[in-house]
């Protein structure tokens, strides 16, 4: 079940000013022990401490590749990928990486099952209920 807060856009220069949106609420987040905890409980012959070892080598790999240029495809899950982000240059020869590349990040794409379409298709979606949103004052 996911979970969505309201917030309003208060960006007085936006179009969209006043408007309200839904962001997702993460409640809790798995690192990879309480993740290899809860594969292990899907029926598996292999504990939870095999298969955070197994997993903890694929965090490892992915890495790895994925700093050598590489992309990495888990099926039905995501693709990852190095991305930069730059300054321009005024020309070819007058651009360096010490220099115009400010930031590497890590992308990651759905793919597969996991596509953009199937997660909307499968989600099963719900206000989160652990605030309130102010009512408009009534002027009284």
């Amino acid at each position: 079940m996911l979970r969505y807060k309201l917030y309003q856009n208060n960006n007085q220069k936006s179009t969209q000013y006043g408007k309200w949106y839904a962001r997702a609420v993460c409640e809790e987040t798995y690192n990879l022990e309480s993740l290899a905890k809860h594969m292990s409980e899907h029926n598996t012959p292999f504990s939870a401490g095999v298969i955070k070892g197994v997993l903890t080598d694929l965090v490892a790999c992915v890495k790895e590749l994925v700093l050598d240029g590489k992309n990495v495809k888990l099926d039905d899950l995501a693709i990852f990928s190095c991305g930069l982000r730059t300054t321009p240059a005024d020309s070819a020869d007058k651009f360096t990486a010490a220099s115009n590349i400010t930031k590497v990040t890590l992308r990651s794409r759905a793919t597969g099952n996991l596509s953009t379409a199937e997660l909307k298709a499968a989600a099963t979606i719900r206000e989160y209920t652990e605030y309130s949103v102010e009512a408009p004052s009534t002027g009284d």
